[in-house]
């Protein structure tokens, strides 16, 4: 049977693929994922939304599932710019002037790529992992962290290597579960739960983006030069003034569920922070619940 939920948007560089639920009247919340998942971490996050009246529009992200490049010749980029771009301009296709943004990962980034940017099309922001702030600081990347935290980012230095592009290819679908498992140690998901998401990694410029991503945080790689404005705006590593609400999963193995002292000259709107026990990284599908409230607060 077909998703009729399923629709396809041209936005800027992109065919967006993203999953539609509630009136077209409700208020628009944009739920975004991140590395690697899909848009079905929000399955059970959407219809507790729309039922209370929201517009939910959940995207797939450049490289996963559906989601088409319109041309052969744009990089395929996965640098925060990019991500913070197509949200964008997806918010422009979709003629959005103004929604709550939620996400997590790549998805949290984009998100706060474009409240840091662009805060005037954004009413709130959730956004998960530790503080909150997912804009990377490139000019800092080299900089060695305690060998705890390293152990941490084993896969992203895999990434940096032609071994890790190779390995990504030609395994992605057991090294992505692998990942589901290190980053959410208390999760227990099921085959059919983790392969309903994993064929959004066949998408033919999943692992160019993704190779792309990794690299280009440390400045290991050059970043689409129609971004490079964005991209020096983000340096400065902009302060997000919207009202925002950080979540941050307990048990989640890649970041530490410690408090950032930088929270409070990042985000200089209202701002509240929640750790949640028990859950890991993929908060959205491990605590549905808990992350509809944290938008229902912001609305």
């Amino acid at each position: 049977m077909p998703d009729r939920t399923l629709k396809r948007r041209k936005a800027n560089l992109l065919e967006v693929a993203y999953r539609e639920v509630g009136g077209p009247d409700g208020a628009p919340v944009i739920l975004l994922h991140g590395f690697p998942y899909d848009v079905h971490a929000y399955d059970e996050v959407a219809p507790i939304l729309a039922t209370a009246g929201c517009r939910v529009i959940a995207p797939y992200l450049r490289g996963f599932g559906p989601t088409q490049f319109l041309s052969e010749q744009t990089p395929r980029s996965g640098q925060q710019a990019a991500l913070g771009f197509d949200l964008l301009a997806l918010l422009d296709a979709l003629q959005i002037e103004k929604a709550v943004l939620a996400g997590y990962d790549w998805g949290g980034r984009a998100a706060c790529v474009v409240a840091a940017l662009w805060p005037q099309r954004v009413q709130a922001l959730v956004s998960c992992g530790n503080d909150g702030y997912n804009i990377h600081d490139i000019a800092a990347s080299m900089q060695p962290q305690a060998p705890e935290y390293e152990l941490r980012y084993w896969y992203q230095f895999y990434f940096h290597s032609e071994r890790g592009r190779n390995g990504l290819a030609n395994n992605r679908h057991d090294l992505c579960k692998l990942l589901w498992k290190l980053w959410s140690p208390n999760w227990q998901f099921d085959d059919s739960t983790y392969d309903r998401t994993a064929t959004s990694f066949e998408n033919p410029d999943f692992v160019d983006v993704v190779i792309h991503s990794y690299r280009h945080r440390y400045g290991l790689a050059a970043g689409d030069p129609a971004l490079e404005q964005i991209e020096r705006r983000l340096a400065a590593q902009p302060a997000i003034t919207v009202p925002t609400v950080a979540l941050h999963g307990q048990a989640n193995s890649v970041l530490p569920a410690g408090g950032s002292d930088l929270a409070a000259r990042r985000f200089t709107g209202a701002y509240r922070r929640e750790v949640i026990p028990v859950i890991g990284h993929n908060v959205p599908q491990e605590a549905p619940q808990r992350f509809a409230e944290a938008i229902f607060s912001l609305l």
